[in-house]
């Protein structure tokens, strides 16, 4: 946290005293003259301060806000003028008349009340100057810490509306996969299959984990890597020996990633290539998370229709959404056909874990 940050923090908690330590600091600077005293000098300086309040809470507090609200520029001008002019006829009475008394001694001359309202050059080049330097220094700093505030505000608001979109694509997401899921074990049960029940303790573990474990915005990717084998075994179950699948991963840090993700990818594999190809369709999956970068690849095999019909629907909105949201600048999405088969690619860099301790290298394969 800059200094800047840390002085508008302050100011926020301790506003009252923030104003205090301002004007004191503005206090003790003397308005220094050989022939005065101390007394005399503190005594001028506490109505010269009070001078220098009146003036900048004016043009912080009622001239600034107007500006800022868009009222009509000619009245903000004219209240201005008229304010300015109180403050600095103000201001000179109480010199003459409160001020000099105390710290002059007599006999002295003064002026008559009319003839301080009505020079008005000597209000402007004196008063109005003098009060009004440091009321500029200090509508500035209102200012600008009008604008920080407003500026982390809507940062904010953009995150917590980030946020609640990325939510919103894991409800939609969820949901669809319990869909097809569901849709395959009711497949099975119609026929008596005996592995009814295995498909049910495999599709309760994917709950379990969508359910209680991706609650946060970010889990650890060795739980999505047993999510994605336990899908894959589910899926299995529905091809039987048809389908020909290989997952390939090695682990060497336990980053912390967005959860579904991966599986929302490895779904749509499944749901446009395995589950469109009625002949021999193949599928293999290659993760890696190395010094902190995530790479998955996902090829399947697609037939009965021409390349660019497949690309167009495949269509991967939400997942591009939800990767936009989590990784802004820090991932790279892209899906591409290669020798008949179609390939997502998807690298995440600059990924964190909270435990630095876990190792791994695994290769297994379903065929």
């Amino acid at each position: 946290m800059s200094i800047v940050e840390k002085a508008i923090r302050y100011s926020m908690i301790y506003r009252v005293s923030s104003h205090i330590l301002f004007w004191l600091v503005v206090f003790i600077v003397p308005q220094y003259q050989t022939d005065m005293s101390i007394r005399d000098m503190l005594i001028q300086n506490l109505f010269y301060v009070s001078f220098y309040m009146m003036a900048s809470y004016f043009v912080a507090y009622f001239i600034i806000p107007k500006f800022q609200k868009g009222e009509h520029y000619l009245i903000v001008i004219f209240y201005f003028i008229m304010g300015s002019y109180l403050i600095s006829a103000t201001s000179r009475i109480m010199v003459v008349y409160m001020l000099e008394p105390l710290i002059r001694t007599p006999p002295y001359s003064q002026e008559p009340i009319v003839e301080i309202l009505t020079d008005l050059r000597k209000l402007i080049t004196v008063y109005f100057i003098q009060n009004f330097s440091l009321a500029w220094i200090f509508g500035f700093i209102k200012l600008a810490k009008n604008q920080y505030l407003t500026k982390q505000h809507t940062l904010q608001l953009e995150k917590e509306k980030a946020e609640a979109e990325l939510n919103a694509l894991k409800a939609q997401l969820n949901p669809h996969f319990l869909f097809n899921t569901l849709n395959n074990i009711y497949s099975l049960s119609l026929v008596n299959s005996p592995i009814t029940s295995s498909s049910i303790a495999g599709l309760a573990e994917i709950l379990d984990h969508i359910l209680y474990r991706c609650n946060s915005n970010y889990v650890p990717i060795s739980t999505e890597v047993n999510l994605l084998e336990n899908y894959i075994a589910l899926e299995k179950i529905r091809y039987d020996k048809r389908l020909n699948v290989s997952f390939d991963h090695t682990i060497e840090q336990d980053v912390q990633v967005v959860p579904l993700i991966l599986l929302s990818i490895l779904e749509n594999a499944f749901k446009h290539g395995a589950g469109e190809d009625i002949g021999d369709p193949r599928i293999a999956i290659d993760l890696t998370v190395q010094a902190g970068t995530l790479k998955f690849k996902v090829e399947n095999t697609f037939v009965g229709q021409k390349e660019h019909e497949y690309t167009k629907k495949i269509g991967m909105s939400n997942i591009s959404k939800q990767l936009a949201l989590a990784y802004t600048k820090n991932h790279e999405f892209r899906t591409y056909i290669s020798d008949g088969r179609f390939v997502t690619l998807l690298t995440i860099s600059n990924l964190t874990s909270d435990d630095t301790r876990f190792k791994g290298k695994d290769t297994m394969s379903f065929s």
